[in-house]
C-alpha cells in the first residue's frame, strides 16, 4: 500500500454520515474544531496565557464556583485519581458511594492507592439517600466521602445539595465526579458545599477527550496543602494552584484542547447557561418520551433522571449489543450499551453538548428501524410522535 493510499484509507475510517451519540465522547462543534486546528502556541507564551485565563474565568459560572480552575492534561479517570491522591494519607479511611460503574471505579482507585476504602452500596438505578450517608459517617472517621454526581452507567443524578448538607459542618470532605454532568446538569459547587469537583472535556463541554478539570474549595485546600499526604508529583494540586495564579500550568499544557475549551465555553455563554441547561432537559425528556412509547422505559427506578445520559431498559429477548451494532452498521449512529453487570440489558444514549431537536428525532427514526428489524414489537412511528409532542411543549 502506498503512502497516499494509506492516507486516503485513514481519512475514510469515519466518512459522513457518522453520528456520535455516545454518553461521551460527544460530537465536537465545528467552531470548536476550527479553534483546535489553529497553530499550536507556546505553553509559556503570552498568547496562551490569555487563553488560559479566559477559559478559567468562563468555567467558574458553569461549575458555580469562585475557585481557581486547575486544568490538567488527563482523562476523567485521571482526575478521579488526582482528587484522591491529594487529600488522603496512609491509613486514612474513604467512604465511596457506589450506585453504578463509576462509583466502583472510584473504590478501585482508592484501593490501588492503599488507603482504607469502605463502600455505601446502593442498588443500581436507585437514588442515594443523604440519610444513609449520614448514618455511615457517624460510625467511623472518614477523611472523605466520594460521590458520582451524574452516574452515566445508570442515568441517575445524585442529590448533591442533600448529601453536601450532611458534611458541611464536619471535617470530612465531599469529593465529586461530574465528568458527565458539568455543562449539561446544574452544578452549584460553592452554594452546595462540594469540596473538590472534578470533570473532563469530552462530554457536555463539547471538546475532544484529554483535558481534566478540578475545582478545589478552601476546606479541601487545608487538607491538600499538608505534608502528610500520599506521594504525588504530576497530579499534585499544590503545583497547579501555584501556577494557575500566574496564568500557567506546572507542566506542558494541553494548549490545543484549552483553546477548544475556550471556544466551547464561549458558545455556552452566548446561548446562556440557563438556556443550555433547559435545552438539555427538554431534549432528554423528549428522548425518554419517545423510547417509552416504543417499549423502552428508563432504567432508573427512582430519583432524579439525568439530562445528559439516557439509559433504557430492554425487554427480555432483545440484546443491547445487537442494537448498538446494528445502529452503527445500518445508520452510522453510535450509541452505547454497557460493559458491566448491565451488559446486554440496557442501551445508553448521550443527550449532551451540541445537539438539538432534530438529533433526537433522528435517533428515534434510526432506533425504530433497527428495533423492528431485530424483532421488537411496537407501533411504528409511536416513538417519533411522542418525542415530537414533548418537544412542542
Amino acid at each position: 500500500m502506498s503512502d497516499a493510499t494509506e492516507i486516503s484509507s485513514l481519512a475514510n475510517l469515519a466518512p459522513e454520515p457518522y453520528r456520535l451519540r455516545l454518553p461521551g465522547p460527544t460530537a465536537v462543534p465545528e467552531r470548536v474544531r476550527q479553534a483546535i486546528a489553529q497553530p499550536v502556541l507556546a505553553h509559556r507564551g503570552p498568547e496562551f496565557r490569555t487563553i488560559l485565563v479566559e477559559s478559567e474565568a468562563m468555567l467558574r459560572p458553569v461549575l458555580g464556583t469562585k475557585n481557581r480552575m486547575l486544568l490538567v492534561a488527563s482523562t476523567g479517570t485521571g482526575m478521579m485519581e488526582a482528587c484522591l491522591v491529594n487529600v488522603l494519607a496512609p491509613g486514612e479511611r474513604l467512604l465511596v458511594v457506589v450506585n453504578g460503574q463509576f462509583g466502583e471505579r472510584f473504590a478501585a482507585i482508592g484501593k490501588a492507592l492503599g488507603v482504607v476504602v469502605d463502600t455505601l452500596d446502593v442498588p443500581w438505578g436507585e437514588a442515594v439517600d443523604p440519610a444513609a450517608v449520614e448514618r455511615r459517617i457517624k460510625d467511623k472517621d472518614y477523611r472523605a466521602v466520594v460521590l458520582v454526581h451524574n452516574e452515566s452507567s445508570t442515568g441517575i443524578v445524585a442529590d448533591l445539595p442533600g448529601i453536601a448538607a450532611v458534611l458541611r459542618n464536619r471535617p470530612t470532605l465531599l469529593l465529586v465526579d461530574s465528568v458527565s454532568g458539568v455543562g449539561g446538569v446544574e452544578m452549584r459547587q460553592d452554594a452546595w458545599g462540594v469540596d473538590i469537583l472534578v470533570s473532563a472535556s469530552q462530554k457536555a463541554l463539547m471538546c475532544p477527550p484529554g483535558l481534566g478539570i478540578a475545582s478545589v474549595g478552601e476546606k479541601a485546600w487545608e487538607v491538600v496543602r499538608r505534608e502528610a499526604g500520599l506521594p504525588r508529583f504530576y497530579f499534585d494540586f499544590r503545583r497547579y494552584g501555584e501556577e494557575i495564579a500566574e496564568g500557567a500550568t506546572p507542566f506542558t499544557s494541553a494548549v490545543t484542547l484549552i483553546r477548544g475549551l475556550r471556544e466551547a465555553l464561549g458558545m455556552i455563554h452566548e446561548e446562556g447557561l440557563d438556556r443550555v441547561l433547559a435545552r438539555h432537559r427538554r431534549l432528554a425528556n423528549a428522548l425518554r418520551a419517545g423510547c417509552a412509547a416504543i417499549g423502552l422505559p428508563s432504567f432508573a427506578k427512582d430519583g432524579t433522571l439525568s439530562n445528559t445520559v439516557s439509559v433504557f431498559k430492554l425487554p427480555v429477548g432483545l440484546d443491547g449489543g445487537a442494537v448498538v451494532r446494528r445502529l452503527h452498521e445500518k445508520h452510522r449512529t453510535v450509541i452505547a450499551g454497557a460493559r458491566n453487570k448491565l451488559a446486554g440489558k440496557v442501551i445508553r444514549i448521550g443527550t449532551m453538548g451540541h445537539l438539538f431537536a432534530g438529533d433526537i428525532l433522528t435517533d428515534l427514526i434510526h432506533l425504530e428501524d433497527v428495533l423492528a428489524e431485530l424483532g421488537h414489537r411496537f407501533e411504528r412511528g409511536a416513538g417519533i410522535a411522542a418525542a415530537a409532542t414533548a418537544l412542542a411543549q
